[in-house]
Parts: C-alpha cells; sequence; structure tokens
C-alpha cells in the first residue's frame, strides 16, 4: 500500500457538511473526517450522552473543517476540479458553502489514520442507539443498543443533526414486525439502527458503490441477519412494500420522491425524510399533504428539520 497520501482541507458551514461529504464520496475518497464546531458545542451542552469527549478538541472556529484523504494516481486531478466545481455550485441549492475553500497537502499515511479516527468516539445519538466506531473499546449500558461502524468508510457517522432526528424517529417507529426501507443508506447507520430495533427486515439502498461496499462491510460488525443492502438509484431496485421508509437526503430529491414512496407503503405506513433546511420545510411539507400523507411530527435541530409523514391511502 502507498504510505503517502493527499489531504484535502475544505472550509465551509455546518449546514453544508452531509452535501460536501457527499460529493467527496462520488470521489475516490478514502477516508474523511470532520471538525464541526455545532457538533463539539453539542457535545458540551450534553456530556451525559458520550462515554468519552476530547476537550483537546475545541478549537476557536466559527466554521467547519472537513478533511479528505486520497492516493495520488492520474485521477486525482480530476477529482479535485469536480469538487471545487460542485461545492462552488451548492448555493443553487439552497446550501451556504461559507468559505468554501479547498487546500491540499500530502501527509503520510499513518498521519491521516489517526488524524480522522480522533474524532470520532461513542456517541448516543438516541434515548437508546450508541453509535460505535469498531475500534474503541465501549461497555455498551442495559438500556442502551450498539451500533458498530467504522464511519471513516462512507457517509454517515451518527453525529449530524439529520441522522441524529432520524434515528429518535426510527426508535419511535420500529416494532419487531416492521419492514423498514432505508433509501440513500451511506455507511448503513439508519439501516442497522432499525436491524437492531428487532424490524422484522431492513432493505438500505444507495447508489454510490463505495456507499454500498461500506454499508455492508458495516452490516457484518453488527451480528444481524434481517437487513440487506443493495445498489441501485432510489426506489429502482426495491419491491413489497413497507411499514417505515426513511430518507436522509435533501429537500430536492424528496420532494419529488414522496409520489414514488407512497406506492411502496403500506396504508398507515410512515415518511420519514431529513436532510431538510428549515427554509425548505414548509415546500416538503405542502408535497407531503399533495400526495396523500399526514404530516405527523416535525422535529428541528440547528439549521435542519426531519419530517414524519403517514401515508393515508390503500
Amino acid at each position: 500500500m502507498d504510505k503517502n497520501w493527499i489531504e484535502l482541507s475544505i472550509a465551509t458551514t455546518s449546514s453544508a457538511v452531509e452535501a460536501i461529504s457527499g460529493i467527496l464520496y462520488n470521489t475516490g475518497v478514502q477516508g474523511i473526517s470532520v471538525e464541526d464546531p455545532e457538533d463539539i458545542e453539542f457535545k458540551k451542552k450534553h456530556p451525559g450522552d458520550w462515554d468519552y469527549f476530547d476537550n483537546s478538541l475545541l478549537k476557536q472556529k466559527d466554521y467547519a473543517i472537513i478533511r479528505a484523504y486520497y492516493k495520488e494516481n492520474e485521477n486525482f486531478q480530476e477529482s479535485l476540479n469536480y469538487i471545487k466545481e460542485s461545492i462552488n455550485n451548492l448555493q443553487e441549492f439552497g446550501i451556504d458553502k461559507g468559505k468554501g475553500t479547498v487546500t491540499v497537502k500530502r501527509v503520510k499515511e499513518q498521519d491521516w489514520e489517526n488524524n480522522w479516527k480522533q474524532y470520532y468516539k461513542p456517541t448516543k445519538v438516541g434515548s437508546k442507539i450508541v453509535v460505535v466506531p469498531i475500534w474503541e473499546n465501549y461497555k455498551i449500558a442495559d438500556d442502551e443498543i450498539p451500533v458498530y461502524l467504522d464511519p471513516g468508510m462512507a457517509f454517515g457517522t451518527g453525529t449530524h443533526e439529520t441522522t441524529r432526528m432520524c434515528i429518535k424517529m426510527l426508535e419511535n417507529y420500529v416494532g419487531s414486525n416492521s419492514v423498514v426501507f432505508d433509501i440513500g443508506t451511506g455507511s448503513g447507520i439508519l439501516s442497522i439502527a432499525s436491524a437492531k430495533l428487532n424490524a422484522k427486515q431492513v432493505i438500505g439502498v444507495d447508489l454510490d458503490p463505495v456507499a454500498v461496499k461500506s454499508a455492508r462491510e458495516n452490516v457484518t460488525y453488527n451480528n444481524i441477519s434481517n437487513i440487506k443492502i443493495l445498489h441501485g438509484n432510489l426506489m429502482d431496485v426495491v419491491s413489497g412494500k413497507a411499514d417505515i421508509i426513511v430518507a436522509n437526503i435533501i429537500a430536492d430529491i424528496i420532494i419529488p420522491l414522496c409520489d414514488t414512496v407512497k406506492k411502496f407503503l403500506r396504508s398507515g405506513g410512515v415518511f420519514i425524510s431529513s436532510g431538510i433546511l428549515k427554509e425548505r420545510e414548509q415546500e416538503v411539507i405542502d408535497k407531503l399533504e399533495k400526495s396523500d400523507f399526514t404530516v405527523e411530527k416535525i422535529d428541528e435541530d440547528g439549521e435542519w428539520s426531519c419530517i414524519t409523514a403517514k401515508y393515508n391511502k390503500v
């Protein structure tokens, strides 16, 4: 294995972290770390939810830093150009990129592995679910459900507001007879959480082959058999009916997805949608109501909204 890597550092806003992470995973990225002041402030305010919190990570920044790691090859410059262009275009989707600066430097393998791992510690993201990096020795409490992840492999570590809100809703709705479809599964965190909450069957779908590989590997760390991870675009590769469909994506995908999702939901089934900026919340609500859904709950955390809606028709 090559011992020298390229590190991209992207200065941005907390609200743009998920979108930029998605951009990076469309390239040959090998690992990502995020230093987000909003996450750090959340951890400071909720000390009981963390088994470990490293105060040395506190830095006086008012912006987030995303670090992405690449092997140096003939495709890197093309990936770099794509990343810069995509970040510059975020405003078209209503996402504030903030500084949006991209810097490049070379690092040794050991340096970047240790750098990104220090940011991921066991994190309680719901009333029961605890996300545990696979290298951490964490003692699970009797009332906790562990989700073991290698969070450097694909998008979705549980620390972002949108993921936390989805997991809280899954804790409320998943039962022993539930069939759950997770659209845009990323690291598989929501699929694995659903399976660990004793869902009858879980299907996770992602268009990105890197995410699919990562999610499948994360499934193996959790000793569960009631779950499948499929490669495909949105609802194209699922069949049958679900009791719960969860999509932690963005409003521009969720809005057109509403009409498709209802074809795969049983009457009375629930659609949990997140990745929605607050200013887009009403647009999503309006579309859901036009598509025969009744909004049951709206959660907000930071700049983000999570909308849970029930499908009313047979």
